[in-house]
């Protein structure tokens, strides 16, 4: 099996060993472990959602070819995101702050004047 295919759960699950899912897609499980599988399928929806991906994996496809093709697109998606979230953030210009800060000042100092006047 391709090496992509076999960290197809890395970091995801513990539950259930890499190999010994790709075992189970490809019917080389005992049937202990094919029903220890299921009953891991049973109880997690990620899982069971895994082996059902796999298992529509046609056997002549490139896998390696549609790895990478998905690599790209997930790498498209999330430069995507990050741009727009830069868009979308507050950019630190300085005359920005000294304008907040020179209208908090003035506020200040009118309300200062309006307390030592109040008949004015």
């Amino acid at each position: 099996m391709n090496k992509d295919l076999l960290n197809i759960l890395s970091n995801s699950n513990k539950d259930i060993n890499n190999q010994k899912l790709m075992d189970y897609v490809s019917g080389r499980l005992s049937p202990e472990e094919a029903h220890e599988v299921e009953k891991l399928m049973a109880d997690n929806q990620f899982t069971n959602d895994a082996v059902e991906g796999l298992q529509n994996i046609k056997p002549g496809k490139d896998l390696e070819l549609l790895a990478d093709q998905l690599n790209r697109d997930l790498q498209k998606k999330l430069a995507e995101k990050k741009r727009r979230k830069e868009k979308r953030k507050l950019k630190e210009e300085p005359w920005i702050l000294f304008a907040v800060a020179l209208v908090l000042v003035l506020i200040v100092v009118a309300y200062l004047f309006l307390k030592k006047f109040p008949n004015l």
